[in-house]
């Protein structure tokens, strides 16, 4: 892989770039100090909040609040009123408070919450560092409960995939009933689909806990627990710990771009003060999110956020993040509005370079304590660096979300007629990374189906997808979105550069958009779950759509990485390539099939098929011959003499053949 500073267009900035590391690792020294690891310094999680001191059967709370001027716990044991025996008192200069408790005083399974009181004010606030929030179901009001994890773990972490193929999910909306479905369910149903759909890793969204459920997990109030709504945390142990033992990583969305603005159950004038975790001022709000924004530059917020990263490995075992919103937290205008034309864009004012920092600090910590963890950036920015390693440099995570793919995808689905598709184009889009960095490619996420969009197939079928997806029937709407579908999704996979990802149900093309419950569909679940049953149904297209998927999952992957382009044809509408020892051939033309069609290919090898759209158990007419061989025939091109394979290419058909030894 090429390293960062070989571009010769960073020449010009390799002193910002090489400034922008010193000043990261003069950070992780100034906070860990001597002889201590940042992993090590990463543990506020272990001296904040709720813990019970089995030695001296004492229980101890500790909450950092600088602008308080006191603070009770109240709850269950105090029959949620102020009392004195649960005063908190200063424990030291930096604005940490700390009560202790005799061990009955506080029971496991008590609610409780935190009584403030600062200049000017008074609140009710979650503490920050609590791990089980709950929600009472006829107030709707939230509370942190005392929770000791009995779970034994029983499975290790299964090694890291050399290429990941993430399955992005929901747990909440991951079945088909008109429900928020739990942790339990998703072990039980979802991980032996995705287990045998071919994917090895699992990225869960909404984790973390968020007070609207519509937020899809992305307003975060509460950073150290898990989503109680779909069930405790012992039972999304019993989630991962499952994973593990089907040989599935599971990684999940980490939200540290922002937070929500909810100030009774979030971190929003925690202690009185707007700037206590975030910017003041317009700074520390996000206009586009309606959230705020963390101050970066504070050993407080470092401390919190970092130990975040700490806490999902040591206590869960996750095995990999998700950033969200990197871009946002790169660019003091979140990116927004912004095209990304230039290299100084990237090292200009506009850069949060406290924000940028964290990130290089957050991948250190996480490496540090998961050496085979997975870290992935969604940045749009294309800023260098943001996937390059420490040593060159760069920030440090493991991969970037190649976001332009699924937006060149939609982009041609809905402006362009068929004829006026560029295989160039479709080659340069699906390749298209900085050199030093790997990328999860992808056709869409949950992305692209929220309310008011449409899922990948749903663009191409549209009304069709209601009338004319059984098996039999063949109306031209549909054969064309089935035959587009599996061959913009075989065509992502094969020019992945590192790793590939799906969102759950869109395998077999789930129809129209996602939409969380909310008062404007009265509160319906309808489009906030999965329709598994038009993936099992034998007699629809659904089913072979997914099968195609689980089949080209399937390819031995295994042989040489390296790409090698053969043909661009813009007028035939052919795409050829090799990879993994396997050629890849596209014809994306909407009518035109080639009757032996030349595909230059290396001397002295031959070619069996393997794989193709166009099979009748995948949804197609069956007009290629399965197992065929093909071998090199000598061609002349002007004075050059090249081995040609003469292929059968219908229309809108993708072919994999393999290596024949």
């Amino acid at each position: 892989m090429a390293r960062l500073l070989d571009d010769a267009y960073l020449k010009p900035w390799e002193g910002a770039i090489r400034a922008r590391a010193a000043r990261a690792d003069a950070l992780a020294e100034r906070l860990a100090g001597t002889g201590r690891s940042l992993a090590d310094w990463a543990s506020a999680h272990e001296y904040y909040g709720l813990h019970f001191d089995s030695l001296r059967a004492r229980w101890v709370f500790r909450e950092w609040a600088p602008n308080a001027t006191s603070i009770w716990l109240v709850g269950d044991f105090s029959a949620w009123k102020v009392e004195d025996r649960f005063r908190l008192h200063r424990a030291g200069p930096s604005g940490a408070w700390e009560v202790e408790c005799a061990e009955g005083e506080i029971r496991e399974g008590d609610n409780y919450r935190l009584e403030m009181e600062w200049d000017g004010g008074r609140g009710e606030r979650l503490p920050a560092y609590a791990r089980y929030v709950v929600q009472d179901a006829k107030t709707g009001i939230f509370a942190a409960r005392v929770h000791l994890s009995r779970y034994q773990w029983k499975h290790p972490s299964p090694p890291r995939p050399l290429r990941p193929l993430i399955y992005e999910a929901h747990v909440g909306m991951s079945g088909e009933g008109r429900c928020v479905h739990g942790y339990s369910y998703f072990r039980d149903s979802m991980l032996p689909r995705i287990l045998k759909a071919g994917y090895n890793t699992v990225q869960l969204m909404a984790v973390m806990e968020h007070p609207y459920y519509g937020s899809f997990g992305y307003h975060v109030s509460s950073f150290f627990a898990a989503s109680s709504r779909f069930g405790t945390p012992d039972e999304l142990k019993s989630l991962v710990d499952t994973a593990h033992s089907m040989g599935l990583g599971v990684i999940m969305d980490l939200v540290h771009s922002h937070a929500v603005k909810n100030e009774r159950e979030g971190l929003s004038r925690f202690d009185g003060t707007e700037y206590q975790y975030f910017h003041a001022g317009a700074r520390g709000q996000h206009s586009a999110w309606d959230s705020r924004c963390f101050d970066y530059g504070k050993t407080e917020v470092l401390h919190f956020l970092l130990s975040n990263c700490r806490f999902w490995l040591d206590e869960y075992r996750f095995d990999g993040f998700r950033f969200d919103g990197v871009t946002s937290m790169l660019f003091r205008d979140h990116g927004l509005g912004t095209a990304f034309t230039g290299y100084p864009m990237y090292f200009g004012a506009n850069v949060d370079e406290d924000a940028l920092a964290y990130l290089s600090l957050a991948n250190r910590v996480i490496h540090e304590v998961s050496p085979s963890a997975v870290t992935i950036a969604e940045d749009v920015s294309g800023m260098p660096g943001v996937a390059a390693s420490r040593g060159d440099c760069g920030i440090g995570f493991d991969y970037r979300m190649a976001m332009g793919e699924p937006d060149w995808w939609f982009k041609v689905a809905e402006t362009r007629r068929d004829d006026d598709w560029s295989m160039g184009e479709m080659m340069r889009e699906l390749t298209m990374k900085r050199p030093e960095e790997k990328v999860v490619s992808y056709v869409e996420s949950h992305d692209q189906a929220l309310v008011g969009g449409k899922t990948f197939f749903f663009q191409l079928a549209d009304a069709s997808v209601y009338s004319g997806m059984r098996n039999e029937e063949h109306p031209e709407a549909v054969d064309r979105a089935v035959a587009l579908h599996k061959m913009a999704r075989l065509a992502t996979f094969a020019l992945n550069g590192g790793a590939y990802l799906n969102f759950m149900g869109n395998e077999f093309g789930h129809p129209e958009w996602i939409d969380f419950p909310r008062e404007g569909n009265g509160w319906s679940y309808e489009h906030a779950r999965r329709l598994w049953s038009l993936r099992d149904d034998p007699f629809l297209k659904f089913r072979a759509l997914a099968d195609f998927d689980e089949a080209f999952l399937a390819l031995d992957t295994s042989g040489d990485d390296a790409m090698t382009p053969l043909v661009q044809d813009d007028d035939a509408k052919v795409l050829a390539f090799i990879r993994w020892q396997k050629l890849f051939v596209f014809n994306f033309h909407p009518v035109r099939s080639h009757e032996g069609y030349q595909v230059i290919i290396p001397p002295a090898t031959r070619w069996r098929h393997v794989l193709d759209s166009d099979e009748g158990r995948f949804g197609g007419f069956g007009r290629i011959a399965k197992g065929m061989e093909y071998s090199p025939v000598a061609e002349r091109r002007g004075s050059e003499i090249v081995q040609v394979a003469k292929l059968y290419l219908p229309a809108r058909t993708a072919a994999v053949f393999s290596l024949a030894f």
